[in-house]
């Protein structure tokens, strides 16, 4: 399997500015092998200023950036692209958009069959899983269908936040919620990347990357914390594997 995927949990960590963070590891994931990348702003009302601002970031690193919503023909537009950048948002918002522009299908195919680069940040990164039952968003806009992508077989919570037992704040934690979802059945495990991490997925190996831990979340099992450097390669070997 040629699937290559870069998952970030955030696209700006506090501090630094739009990708900062990670553009190290986007020109690593990258390469030089590609020169335009094809970026997806559908999770943001304005996309073309969505677009000039990751265009601006991703030409010093080295690359020209195509906004989707500029072609004529978006499925035309995934068919010629070298590498696809999906940026974050509101997720419920982009994944309407994707299956409005019929590009859910496409963008599989790409990554599984041809082996071009897919990366995502936040609502980028929920879109590319399983499905975005697991995402923070708010419902503003209703997809035919929680599906996402499917270019890994589990859940990503993005931006996952730690409790705070000095908060005075009475809802759910970010921990409970996702518990509430794997009281449902047949729910895949949820993989909280807190803002800073990132996966690199290569075929079927998975490697946590960033500067902060992940905690895995398995219905009716406690959660696990992960390091960065850590091989998280057992997330793929999943019943739902077959499924993709």
């Amino acid at each position: 399997m040629k699937r290559r995927l870069l998952l970030v949990s955030n696209s700006t960590l506090y501090g630094g500015g739009y990708l900062e963070h990670c553009q190290a590891q986007i020109q690593d994931f990258f390469g030089k092998e590609v020169k335009r990348v094809l970026f997806v702003p559908y999770a943001l009302h304005d996309r073309d200023a969505y677009t000039n601002t990751a265009r601006a970031k991703l030409k010093a690193l080295g690359y020209e950036v195509d906004g989707v919503h500029e072609a004529a023909d978006p499925v035309q537009a995934v068919k010629k692209a070298e590498g696809i950048f999906i940026g974050g948002g509101n997720t419920f918002r982009l994944l309407k958009a994707l299956y409005d522009n019929k590009l859910v299908t496409e963008i599989r195919k790409r990554v599984f069959d041809d082996g071009i680069p897919y990366m995502g940040s936040s609502a980028g990164t929920n879109v590319s899983t399983f499905s975005i039952n697991t995402t923070n968003d708010m419902p503003i806009v209703y997809p035919p269908t929680f599906a996402g992508i499917g270019l890994v077989p589990f859940n990503i919570n993005p931006h996952y936040m730690d409790t705070d037992d000095n908060s005075r704040h009475m809802g759910e934690t970010r921990e409970q919620r996702i518990t509430q979802y794997h009281e449902e059945p047949n729910t895949p495990v949820v993989l909280g990347l807190r803002e800073g991490s990132m996966l690199l997925v290569e075929g079927k190996k998975v490697t946590l990357l960033g500067t902060t831990r992940a905690r895995l979340f398995t219905p009716g099992k406690p959660a696990v914390e992960y390091d960065p450097g850590n091989d998280l390669s057992f997330l793929m070997d999943t019943e739902r594997a077959s499924v993709f």
